[in-house]
């Protein structure tokens, strides 16, 4: 599964268009006075104005190279403030054989620098913007994540992902590609203390040859 899309909701489009094209470097794709989008390695990232008293809260998740964690960290850390993590920057998920740098964006959206070993995308390139593959996660709230998680599969012929979790409260769906991580409003999105917040979300994925736009509210 690929993201090809992710379209999500902002109460200040001045201040994220200045972000993701200044501070993250994100190349504007288009916009106007009620969205914006940016390109995002192979995956475009679009925000839609919404109303200024709704600020909504997201959580998602760029893959870069599974070599460049120490370069990401560098690289995100001069320019924005990181979440600590017990002391440290970097999360470390042994049974995903993966790494994460979190940090917020204007939105106080968190965001997610992530690292797979099993995607073997090894790059002799410096690290820069450029080196953000895609977006490769994105996190959905719902009451029953069991349920979500199975229309989805349903819909678009993808799985659950093979490295787990699959739980009542939390499943991810997805390859290592692409996932939708999928908690109930119960947890925090790890590593913050912000509860899960169910909002407008849509997004477009590749499943095999196949796009599908899906839609969560």
């Amino acid at each position: 599964m690929k993201i090809s899309e992710l379209i999500i909701q902002t109460s200040n489009l001045y201040q994220t268009e200045t972000f993701y094209s200044s501070i993250l470097e994100f190349k504007i794709l288009s916009k106007n006075e009620s969205y914006v989008s940016f390109i995002v390695g192979h995956s475009v990232l679009t925000f839609e104005k919404t109303d200024n008293e709704i600020k909504p809260k997201y959580h998602f998740a760029f893959n870069i190279p599974f070599n460049k964690m120490e370069e990401g960290l560098l690289w995100i850390s001069e320019k924005i403030s990181l979440i600590e993590i017990n002391g440290d920057y970097i999360a470390h998920f042994e049974n995903w054989k993966a790494k994460s740098i979190y940090f917020y964006d204007n939105n106080e959206n968190i965001l997610e620098l992530i690292t797979r070993n099993d995607l073997n995308n090894y790059s002799e390139h410096k690290f820069t913007n450029e080196s953000i593959i895609s977006i490769n996660e994105v996190g959905i709230v719902t009451e029953k994540p069991m349920v979500l998680g199975n229309e989805i599969i349903k819909m678009t012929k993808s799985e659950f992902f093979a490295k787990g979790p699959k739980r009542e409260d939390f499943v991810a769906v997805g390859n290592e590609n692409g996932l939708f991580v999928i908690s109930n409003s119960h947890r925090n999105w790890f590593p913050t203390s912000y509860k899960a917040e169910k909002q407008r979300t849509k997004v477009r994925i590749k499943v095999d040859d196949t796009d599908f736009d899906l839609e969560f509210n």
